[in-house]
């Protein structure tokens, strides 16, 4: 009696249950058990985050020995200890820019997109105005603890990565400090100078009296007159302000008390030509300054014909000494100071780059998991990524030594005669950049000579005063900007070139500002003024 009771009754409870279950389908607004909307639609549901697609430039450090960022020790253990595989799509070498364009105008985007967001067309508002990237300043406070410490500790890194509208829109690199900062500058041969018993220059009039007597007193005693006394090109000028920077301007733009000014419409430019005129007209720069690439200047190095340039501390001084050390033991680099007119001037230009560049990794709005995808990213700004990304795997490439971690020598000499950066190359990314913070223990060890460490002392002694911080124009500004910019930087360097070999008398200096002036110049300095307005309101 008791299961026939019970049937019927069950069975109207069951057909009830469903009843209601059918209605709130109906409805289509269900909530999932954990509070989600729309729980059915599995798409739609975060998953555990398993893998990533990264699209990022390679660095030719590590295009020297690899196809792909996931053959750097670094990833290989970031996967073991996070479990999420990265596919990484790399552009070919060469092709970054077009490339980038090609990918972004696509509707799929790789979940991570990490790039020199400055360079995108409208700047990095436009990239997160075109639903490209989203904006990260929210999700860094909630799911990032590593990057938001940092950022609470620096208020001026925090500064230098906020767009003028209050958005981050990447995870950053950041140069921790100024000796990460300066890595480029002028060098000189020091054995040269020995061999003719001439004191290293400081006043213009000393560097043209020194290239002179390398012109005249073959220093590398070979019984030819082959020596190039100096090598420097209009991008090295850019880059270093050697020898510009002595007339306090720069070759592009630059502030003086807050007001934006553009250096090659100053007349201090037309006295910066004529004395790279004046070095041309005399033997003492390069007559192909103008076309030398890297391969060129290589074997000109190599074949001890230079007797100064700016090179990189690692990549062309340590570089030069390295491959020269056995080929011709005496030959001796030496960074050397910045020129000045007077002898106890101060130099107020040379190489100093940002603590923020506007390199990262963006978060793409294709991202399905991106909380996931921004604890991922943090775990390079804490102490255990520091080291990974910094220096590799423990025990693979470096121990720790009363808590300094310190580089193998297999890793500092490699067996198979790779350079150092090279090197360094196939366990970490700290020769190049990324989402990461940069550790000042890295380069103590990189730099491995005196000359080198000394070179970026004296690198260091311009007051950097005058140099304008990483600002951007703004969405409606960028796209004229850009377009003054990119032909007045064409017609810029044409002139150049012709006032330094003479094919253009310096007497036409005043057209040639007039012409920047019909170009537009005074247009992109208003825009420029603009933006470091509103970076100094950040």
């Amino acid at each position: 009696m008791t299961k026939n009771w019970l049937q019927p009754t069950l069975f109207k409870t069951v057909a009830m249950m469903l009843t209601v279950m059918l209605m709130l389908s109906a409805c289509g607004g269900g909530e999932s058990e954990t509070g989600g909307p729309d729980s059915n639609n599995k798409e739609e549901q975060p998953k555990k985050l398993s893998s990533l697609t990264y699209w990022a430039p390679m660095s030719g450090q590590a295009a020297a020995t690899m196809k792909s960022y996931n053959e750097i020790e670094t990833y290989k253990e970031l996967q073991r200890i996070t479990g999420v595989a990265v596919d990484f799509q790399h552009p070919p070498q060469g092709q970054e820019a077009e490339q980038f364009s090609l990918m972004v105008s696509a509707d799929k985007l790789p979940d991570v997109i990490e790039y020199s967001w400055n360079l995108y067309p409208g700047g990095p508002e436009k990239a997160l105005k075109d639903g490209k990237i989203i904006d990260l300043k929210n999700l860094i406070e909630e799911h990032a603890p590593n990057l938001k410490k940092i950022l609470d500790d620096h208020p001026d890194w925090k500064k230098q990565i906020t767009t003028d509208d209050g958005n981050i829109i990447a995870f950053p690199f950041i140069r921790s400090v100024d000796e990460h900062r300066i890595f480029y500058g002028p060098v000189i041969r020091q054995d040269w100078l020995d061999y003719l018993k001439l004191d290293k220059p400081e006043t213009l009039d000393d560097w043209y009296n020194v290239l002179k007597a390398f012109k005249d007193g073959d220093p590398n005693q070979n019984g030819k007159a082959d020596e190039i006394p100096l090598y420097i090109s209009e991008d090295n000028v850019t880059l270093s302000n050697m020898f510009i920077g002595a007339w306090g301007i720069s070759n592009g733009f630059y502030q003086e008390n807050g007001v934006v000014k553009y250096g090659p419409a100053q007349p201090e430019y037309k006295e910066f030509l004529a004395y790279m005129n004046k070095l041309y007209a005399d033997g003492l720069l390069d007559k192909d300054f103008a076309v030398t690439d890297g391969k060129i200047f290589d074997a000109k190095m190599t074949g001890n014909q230079i007797g100064a340039a700016p090179l990189f501390v690692v990549g062309g001084l340590g570089k030069y000494m390295n491959l020269m050390s056995e080929k011709q033991p005496g030959f001796q680099l030496e960074g050397i100071g910045y020129p000045v007119i007077n002898k106890g001037d101060k130099p107020l230009f040379g190489q100093r780059d940002y603590a923020v560049t506007g390199l990262g990794a963006a978060i793409s709005s294709s991202n399905k998991n991106i909380e996931e995808t921004i604890k991922w990213l943090d775990f390079a700004y804490g102490e255990e990524g520091n080291l990974l990304f910094n220096f590799g795997k423990e025990g693979v490439s470096y121990t720790m030594e009363n808590g300094f971690p310190k580089y193998l020598p297999e890793v500092l000499k490699d067996p198979s005669g790779l350079p150092l950066q090279q090197s360094q190359a196939k366990h970490n990314r700290s020769n190049w950049n990324g989402p990461f913070v940069s550790d000042v223990r890295n380069s103590k060890q990189g730099i491995d000579t005196s000359a080198m460490e000394n070179a970026k002392k004296v690198w260091a002694e311009p007051t950097g005063e005058k140099q304008l911080p990483l600002i951007t124009p703004s969405r409606e500004e960028s796209s004229k900007y850009s377009s003054i910019m990119t032909d007045i930087n064409t017609y810029k360097g044409e002139m150049y070139v012709k006032f330094i070999i003479g094919s253009e008398s310096l007497d036409q200096f005043d057209k040639f500002v007039n012409t920047l002036e019909s170009m537009g110049i005074a247009e992109a300095t208003k825009i420029q003024q603009a933006a470091l307005d509103r970076y100094n309101k950040r």
